[in-house]
This record gives structure tokens, C-alpha cells and sequence, in this order.
């Protein structure tokens, strides 16, 4: 299976003091052993992991810590990992279910995990049609 992983669970994985990070750590490691699987991210995922990093300890991390704790996340993920091309048009990825700005981000990376043949990994129960991590 493929999957295109969302904000939050980057999120989760990479913070140790977040509360899903066990549930994320667990369910990366079990797609990482299995065979043909691919974990995916875009640059709106791998932007949106450095703003909130940065935001969530009020600046004690710098725009530049994070994005060195990221890099080290994507190569613990090794050649499982690939960042997909955001190569679709914002206005051809948003469904009925998108009726608000704090939505928008999701459906688009929806749409883009369709568009490549991967399912959009969550933690987000709100997102109709992502795949949720199931619980530990």
C-alpha cells in the first residue's frame, strides 16, 4: 500500500511528547517491514511539519531545527520514502466536503494522494475519505 502522510502524523512522529506519537511510531514501522509499501510526502506536508515545529515550542526550535529533525525523519524512512510531485491544480482537488478554509489544506492533499494511487495517512478523523491510524 501506499500512503501519503498528512501534517499531524509527521507530526506525531516526530515529537516524542505528542500523545500519538507511540500509535504513529508503531504503524510506520509496521508499513516500513511490509513489502511494496511506500510512504509518500509534498512539500505542503514536509512546510507544514517546520511552521508547526516551530509554533508548537513557541520558537525554542528554530525554522532551521526543524527542518534538520525533519530531514532525519525522511531518512529513517530510507528507500521507502519518495516526495511526490504536488502537480495538482488546488481548484481541481476540492470536493463537496470542502466548505471551509481550515479544509482546504486536507482535501488537496486527498485529491493529491488519489491522483498518485496512495491513500492520505491521518490521524484526522474529519477527513472523509483518509486512511486513520488505527489505534494501539
Amino acid at each position: 500500500m501506499n500512503y501519503l502522510l498528512d501534517v499531524n502524523l509527521l507530526l506525531a512522529w516526530g515529537w516524542s511528547d505528542h500523545p500519538d506519537h507511540l500509535r504513529t511510531a508503531t504503524w510506520l514501522a509496521a508499513v516500513k517491514r511490509q513489502a511494496g509499501s511506500k510512504l509518500h510526502t509534498c512539500s505542503i506536508v514536509e512546510l507544514g511539519f517546520i511552521r508547526v515545529s516551530f509554533q508548537r515550542t513557541g520558537g525554542r526550535v528554530s525554522i532551521a531545527a526543524a527542518g534538520t529533525l525533519l530531514a532525519g525523519m525522511l531518512s529513517a524512512m530510507g528507500k521507502k520514502h519518495t516526495l511526490l510531485a504536488d502537480d495538482l491544480s488546488p481548484a481541481a482537488s476540492l470536493p463537496p466536503w470542502c466548505v471551509g478554509a481550515s479544509q482546504s489544506t486536507d482535501a488537496h492533499l486527498l485529491g493529491l494522494a488519489t491522483r498518485h494511487g496512495a491513500m492520505l495517512a491521518t490521524l484526522d478523523t474529519g477527513i472523509l475519505g483518509g486512511f486513520v491510524l488505527p489505534g494501539i
